[in-house]
């Protein structure tokens, strides 16, 4: 892998990552007088997959809201394509092109597949209430358009044959999926995933593991994720940034990352004098 100082560089299977899109500068989140986060800062680069690890109550998930808009930290600031982000409504993040999905399945339960995956694509709607009440002019054409990409995505992840069934009926692993495809119908530039491969077997990893790549590599999407599942994250990712107790105490390629003292001592518990 080339420097990481540079604009852009290519990765060993020949895809590009391109320059800084988003950065955390000196993030500190407290709630009340527990600190959360702490002082941390990291970038994400366009193209990439970019991981955060740690063990429980590291504040990963901490960090996502923060990412997605839905926490604002007490201290630091979090840059977008170069530009201070101003504390925003998660919708208004959405707007800006970043979307995600959920460590506890976030789906309405009694609605199809299908309907589940075009809530995503609801910022993509224009049309004015008169217009969508009548059925007609733009409302009409907007239907057919977001039915379109969301029939797209429905091809993509190979959920054809359930697109129909109630999200209830589905087990777990499809469930994840299908939050996976309403994520994806919003369009994002960067999609946030927090733990899109807990609590599945090793055949549902794998077929997960295959889309994110798919994603990233067809979409050109920028994938920053939270995962547990050490074998996954080392497989996936380009970088991967680690937290403990709220601090960063790694940042680097998965082998930088993998030798790195500190993170061991983490996992396993180990404290040195």
């Amino acid at each position: 892998m080339n420097d990481m100082n540079h604009d852009s560089y290519v990765t060993a299977d020949g895809r590009t990552i391109g320059g800084v899109v988003m950065e955390m500068k000196n993030i500190t989140l407290r709630f009340g007088g527990v600190v959360a986060i702490q002082d941390i800062s990291f970038d994400i680069r366009q193209g990439e997959i970019r991981a955060i690890i740690g063990p429980n109550g590291a504040g990963k998930s901490s960090m996502l809201n923060v990412i997605s808009g839905f926490y604002n930290p007490q201290e630091g600031d979090v840059f977008y394509h170069g530009k201070k982000r101003k504390p925003m409504r998660p919708y208004q993040v959405a707007r800006q092109g970043i979307a995600r999905t959920f460590q506890n399945i976030a789906l309405f339960e009694g609605m199809s597949v299908l309907d589940n995956i075009m809530t995503g694509r609801l910022h993509q709607m224009k049309a004015g209430l008169f217009s969508q009440a009548l059925w007609a002019g733009r409302a009409n054409r907007e239907e057919v358009e977001n039915r379109e990409a969301v029939e797209k995505i429905i091809d993509f992840l190979e959920i054809q044959s359930i697109r129909k069934t109630p999200v209830g009926r589905l087990p777990y692993g499809l469930k994840k999926r299908v939050e996976l495809a309403r994520a994806l119908a919003a369009e994002p530039s960067i999609l946030l995933l927090d733990e899109p491969m807990a609590g599945m077997n090793v055949e549902e990893k794998e077929d997960m593991s295959r889309f994110i790549l798919d994603v990233n590599d067809e979409f050109g999407t920028t994938i920053a994720l939270i995962e547990h599942d050490m074998g996954v994250v080392m497989d996936l990712s380009d970088r991967v940034v680690v937290m403990d107790y709220g601090k960063k105490i790694g940042d680097g390629t998965p082998d930088d990352v993998r030798n790195n003292q500190a993170v061991i001592d983490a996992y396993l518990g180990v404290a040195h004098d």
